[in-house]
């Protein structure tokens, strides 16, 4: 097949996936597949073999995706049951002040949604956005902007969200230059997408919080303390940064090297995240096991649903990949 019909489509196919998605309201797992086989039948792939390269699709993207999903929405809906990222937003507020708090709630969001992902964070944190809106009687647009722009750079950039993680894994770069890089990118995205936009549309689009929306204010007395709930939202990180650069510093294939490399492992570090969230606070303010097993269960529910679209994206991406479409994209444009 031509280069040409090649690429007409790939192209086709992203126009169709849009279509379907925007316009149709078609859900976005079905729209993949659809899509997926669509342009496996358009660029001329065998029949029998395009159900086999969905399959090897889904497969190699979720392998490696599924824990860290799972265990990462567990670990983030455990420090929202226990009040840990409300007492970081409520924090960034008292040190910015009122007249800065677009700037806090950007700020809150990237940190807030290092351990949640992108669609779970905003439904988490809209809720302080509202608050801080009533207690500054700000223009709420000037609030959520920030706030959506702050979780979805942490999502886009930073470890361990899954964009990042795929990437990494897939082009099998260093998980610590990758926190590095991602903080270069995150921050002044934060800034000019969040609190800078925010500002500037918040001139043309007043939106006010709700009325009816009489949810109390967090009760900071009743949260853990502003320390222990950053360090334990950075702890999976620092597991991994550890890891990064103690294996500068010892001889590869020591035990010492192969022990840091499993505990800076994301499967690893995010595991034992989990558990002193679970165990170290949790059960520390008093929630008993039975709720501890329902805040996890509830958690995997969006993770489900999160694993289903980002394995269909591996789908329409392998099938590209197996019918010619992305070798033959990429040295047209090479």
């Amino acid at each position: 097949m031509s280069t040409a019909t090649l690429v007409l489509t790939s192209a086709g196919s992203v126009l169709l996936l849009l279509f379907l998605v925007m316009k149709a309201r078609m859900h976005a797992f079905v729209a993949l597949m659809l899509v997926s086989i669509g342009a496996g039948l358009c660029s001329g792939m065998p029949l029998d073999k395009i159900a086999d390269t969905m399959q090897k699709g889904m497969g190699g993207t979720l392998g490696f995706l599924a824990i860290v999903v799972a265990l990462g929405a567990m670990f983030g809906k455990i420090l929202h049951e226990t009040g840990a990222v409300d007492q970081i937003a409520i924090r960034m507020l008292k040190t910015f002040g009122e007249s800065r708090a677009h700037y806090a709630m950007g700020i809150a969001g990237l940190i807030c949604a290092l351990p949640l992902f992108f669609e779970v964070a905003v439904v988490l944190l809209i809720s302080i956005a509202f608050a801080v809106a009533r207690r500054t009687h700000d223009n709420l647009v000037k609030l959520v902007i920030p706030l959506f722009a702050g979780v979805a750079a942490s999502a886009a950039f930073l470890l361990p969200g899954p964009a990042p993680m795929l990437l990494a894994s897939q082009m099998h770069a260093d998980f610590g230059w990758m926190i590095l890089l991602g903080l270069c990118a995150a921050i002044p995205g934060m800034l000019i997408a969040g609190p800078l936009f925010g500002s500037l549309i918040a001139r043309h689009v007043t939106f006010s919080a709700p009325p009816e929306d009489h949810q109390p204010d967090v009760d900071a007395a009743k949260l853990p303390s502003f320390g222990f709930s950053l360090a334990l939202i950075l702890f999976p990180l620092m597991l991994v940064g550890l890891k990064t650069i103690g294996a500068r510093f010892t001889e590869q294939g020591s035990s010492l090297y192969e022990w840091l490399e499993f505990i800076g492992h994301p499967f690893t570090a995010i595991l034992i995240a989990c558990l002193v969230a679970i165990y170290g606070l949790a059960y520390r303010q008093g929630m008993d096991k039975e709720k501890v097993m329902q805040v996890c269960g509830s958690a995997l529910q969006p993770a489900g649903i999160i694993l289903l679209v980002i394995g269909a994206g591996g789908v329409f991406k392998q099938v590209l990949v197996d019918s010619g479409v992305g070798p033959v994209l990429g040295h047209a444009l090479t």
